[in-house]
C-alpha cells in the first residue's frame, strides 16, 4: 500500500482472484494522540462447493467494529434492563456500585408479566424489601416496619417508630438480623431514614409515583403487625389527600410506644385515635386505604398492583383503644399512608442527617 493512498483514505489489496483492487474508505480526521487504526485485512474467502461460483465473505469495515470495554457492557445491560421494566434502576445500581434508589416509572412493573394485581405475585416480589424494626426506648420498646430502598441497607420508616430509640434492631424477610443507626428524621412528615451496619446485597423496593394513584385502585400492605413479620393484607385506595395529624413530640411518642407494637396517636376528621396527640402536632396529606393495618405496620409498604411502593403506612385506627360501644362495631378499615412522592422529595434532607 502506498503512502499517498493511506493519506487519501484509499487502500490497495489483492482480491481473491488476484485482481488488483482499490477501496475508498471515508474516515474522520485522526487525532495524533490516538493509536493508529489497525491495518486493513480482507476477509478470508470461503471455500466454494464443487461446481459452484466462488463466494467471498463481506469485508468487515470500520462500521462493523463492536464496542468493547465497561461502557459497552453497561450499554448492553441497560438495553436488557429496560426491556424488563422494574429492573432498570436496580441493574445500574448493582453494576456501577452506587447506592442509588430504584425509582420506578409510571409504567414500570415489578411483578411478572400477566400477574398484575395478583396478591401472591406482589407479595413474593416485594416482601424481601420490607423489614421488621424493633427499637429500644428509654422507657419501653416499639415495633414497626421499614422499606429497603438501597441494596446497601438504607431503610425508610416512620419517625415515630424510631423516635428516641437507644438501639435499633432490624430483621429482614430471610431472617438476617442487623443493628441500625438513624441517619435523619423529619417529624413534620413522620419520616425517618435508618442505615444497617454491614449490610449488602439487599433487595431494594421500586418506588412508584403516588401522583397517579386513584380512588378504587387495588393495593397490598406488607409489614410486621404485632411482630408478625411479613404479614400481607390487601384492599383498595379508599380516599386521597386526607389530612392526618400526628404528634411531633418525642416524649409523647415514647409514652404511646411502650410495648404496644408501635401504636401511634393521630387525629382525623375532628377525632383523636389511639390516644392523645398532645399539643405539638403536624398535619400531612395521606392516602387512605381499607387494607388491614395494625400496630407494627407503621413504616411498612403500601404497594400498587404492579409491585411499586406508593406509600409508607403510618397511621391506623385501633378499635381496642376505644371504649366498646355499638358505634365501634363492624369492620375496621381505616388506615393511612404517606405518599411515596413525599418520601422521595424528603430523601435528600434525610440523607443529609436532618433531625427535625
Amino acid at each position: 500500500m502506498t503512502e499517498s493512498l493511506r493519506r487519501s483514505g484509499e487502500y490497495e489489496y489483492e482480491g481473491p482472484q488476484g485482481a488488483h483492487a482499490r477501496q475508498h474508505v471515508h474516515s474522520a480526521p485522526v487525532n495524533p494522540e490516538w493509536p493508529p487504526p489497525p491495518p486493513y485485512e480482507p476477509a478470508a474467502a470461503t471455500v466454494p462447493a464443487p461446481g459452484a461460483e466462488p463466494v467471498t465473505a463481506p469485508a468487515a469495515g470500520p462500521a462493523g467494529k463492536r464496542p468493547r470495554g465497561p461502557m459497552a457492557l453497561l450499554a448492553a445491560v441497560a438495553i436488557v434492563a429496560a426491556a424488563v421494566g422494574g429492573g432498570t434502576a436496580y441493574a445500574f445500581q448493582e453494576l456501577t456500585g452506587k447506592d442509588t434508589v430504584a425509582s420506578a416509572g409510571a409504567t414500570t412493573t415489578v411483578v411478572p408479566a400477566g400477574k398484575r394485581g395478583d396478591v401472591a405475585a406482589i407479595a413474593s416480589a416485594v416482601s424481601p424489601s420490607v423489614v421488621e424494626i424493633r427499637a429500644t426506648l428509654g422507657n419501653g420498646s416499639s415495633t414497626g416496619s421499614g422499606v429497603v430502598i438501597t441494596s446497601g441497607g438504607e431503610i425508610v420508616t416512620n419517625n415515630h417508630v424510631v423516635s428516641g430509640a437507644s438501639t435499633i434492631k432490624v430483621r429482614t424477610s430471610d431472617g438476617r438480623s442487623y443493628t441500625a443507626d438513624v441517619v435523619g428524621t423529619d417529624s413534620s412528615k413522620d419520616l425517618a431514614l435508618i442505615k444497617l451496619r454491614g449490610a449488602s446485597g439487599l433487595t431494594a423496593a421500586a418506588l412508584g409515583d403516588s401522583s397517579g394513584v386513584q380512588v378504587g385502585d387495588s393495593v397490598v400492605a406488607i409489614g410486621s403487625p404485632e411482630g408478625l413479620t411479613g404479614t400481607v393484607t390487601s384492599g383498595i385506595v379508599s380516599a386521597l389527600d386526607r389530612d392526618v395529624t400526628v404528634s411531633t413530640d418525642e416524649s409523647q411518642g415514647q409514652n404511646q410506644g411502650q410495648d404496644d407494637g408501635g401504636q401511634w396517636p393521630f387525629q382525623f376528621g375532628g377525632r383523636q385515635f389511639n390516644g392523645d396527640t398532645g399539643s405539638s402536632t403536624t398535619t400531612y396529606k395521606a392516602i387512605q386505604t381499607d387494607a388491614s393495618l395494625n400496630p407494627g405496620n407503621s413504616g411498612g409498604a403500601l404497594i400498587d398492583s404492579n409491585g411499586r411502593v406508593i406509600g409508607i403506612n403510618s397511621a391506623m385506627y385501633s378499635s381496642s383503644s376505644q371504649a366498646s360501644s355499638s358505634s365501634d362495631a363492624g369492620s375496621v378499615g381505616l388506615g393511612f399512608a404517606i405518599p411515596v412522592n413525599t418520601v422521595k422529595s424528603d430523601l435528600a434532607k434525610l440523607r443529609a442527617g436532618s433531625t427535625s
